[in-house]
């Protein structure tokens, strides 16, 4: 088997792993491209409508660029470990729920690596065992932990991929990274995945160009508007459903709408699995532009207007929003359109997001000197700014109804 796929980013990228290849194949892959990877990102970006599967591929290609890299170097790495992870990060994203991270913990009450680690333990049992090693170096149990850096670190594939990805389809050439010389510079020391000193302004565009990307693409304040109004959507209606009233949805968007879940216990219901792995995008899409005509005044307001992009008015500032701020829009949401008390809270939200580009605490990035020893990034003398990027940014916004 020699397949060849005409990947936009990366060029005509080759598979002629059986073993990978029959994972893309499985439904739960397949329905990755109906997830888009950024969300609502296209609402700020027209051309952000690449898919999870997208981003999958890519990331999976990457991967066997590093470990040919690490193998030309004499890292010892068995066909049977390079098949692990290539297997891990195939299936790293295979969790994510519609429209990515905007309805974690909304409609799934359960982060996407869990989904994704049940998902691979039920992929496991079909193929007689085949992913144990994968799941090993998924879950960081593997003795080389360096395979499970390429998967997850602070300089892992699926960073380098989407990062590539998201800035060629998005337009935002502040994002760009060398990740092609990133790859080269890589190196195992002690077991611990290092980049060879060389690489040092490769590592600090892709640090500073992660920070670029979360403010202007992934945080972009409209996009935060789109998927507030989106938060509220699934809400009301999933408020509405428990109450007992009848709305349209496709059988696995029901099933999540009618039911309550609480804590990790969730997720031991077989039904759970059954019915995520057949949501995607499309379910929610479909509700939404059907909810339009509902007779609950909020979710039919809240579903037209982001059908037609007439999104909610964002201010974004580094303090918190004053409480008398948030109820004076809401009696001028009142006086405007009419809501009631209880119906204005629906249209005026004000929270908080935050992002560092570099987060030493949940895995250090390690430059390779070259005297043999191992540093911290951020501690090299000629890059002490990296430490500034290290520290979290915190900004505050408060989200309104402009128009209907």
């Amino acid at each position: 088997m020699n397949k060849i796929i005409n990947d936009p980013v990366y060029g005509f990228i080759a598979m002629p792993e059986e073993n990978i290849f029959r994972l893309f194949e499985h439904p739960y892959l397949q329905r990755l491209r109906r997830i888009q990877q950024l969300g609502l990102s296209s609402l700020v970006y027209p051309g952000a409508v690449h898919s999870r599967f997208h981003h999958t591929l890519g990331a999976v290609h990457l991967m066997r660029e590093a470990l040919e890299v690490l193998r030309q170097k004499g890292v010892v790495i068995t066909p049977q470990e390079a098949d692990a992870a290539m297997s891990a990060i195939c299936l790293h994203d295979v969790g994510h729920g519609p429209f990515s991270h905007a309805l974690e913990n909304t409609l799934l009450p359960f982060s996407h690596e869990a989904m994704s680690l049940l998902m691979m333990e039920q992929l496991n049992r079909e193929n007689g065992g085949r992913l144990e090693m994968a799941l090993s170096v998924f879950k960081d149990d593997y003795p080389k932990r360096f395979l499970h850096q390429l998967v997850s670190s602070q300089l892992d594939m699926d960073r380098l991929d989407y990062l590539t990805r998201d800035s060629f389809f998005t337009g935002v050439a502040e994002g760009v990274v060398g990740y092609d010389r990133i790859i080269k510079m890589l190196q195992v020391k002690a077991d611990q995945l290092v980049v060879e000193e060389k690489g040092i302004y490769s590592i600090e565009k892709f640090i500073i160009s992660r920070r670029l990307m979360y403010w202007q693409v992934y945080l972009h304040k409209t996009v935060i508007a789109a998927e507030q109004m989106l938060v509220n959507i699934l809400k009301r209606a999933r408020a509405l459903a428990l109450d007992g009233a009848e709305l349209f949805a496709t059988p696995s968007l029901r099933f999540f709408l009618r039911h309550s879940f609480e804590g990790p216990d969730a997720l031991q219901d077989p039904s759970v699995l059954t019915h995520f792995a057949a949501l995607d995008d499309y379910d929610v899409y479909s509700a939404i532009k059907v909810w339009m005509e509902h007779p609950d005044r909020v979710l039919s307001v809240l579903c037209r207007c982001l059908i037609n992009r007439k999104l909610f008015h964002i201010e974004m500032g580094n303090l918190p929003f004053a409480r008398e701020t948030v109820e004076a829009t809401e009696e001028a949401l009142r006086k405007k359109h009419g809501f009631t008390r209880e119906e204005a809270a629906w249209f005026c939200i004000a929270d908080s997001t935050s992002n560092n580009a570099y987060n030493a605490a949940s895995g250090q990035i390690f430059m390779l000197l070259k005297n043999g020893t191992i540093e911290d990034v951020s501690k090299l003398a000629d890059h002490l700014h990296i430490t500034a990027l290290s520290a979290p940014v915190v900004k505050y916004y408060l989200c309104s109804l402009d128009e209907v």
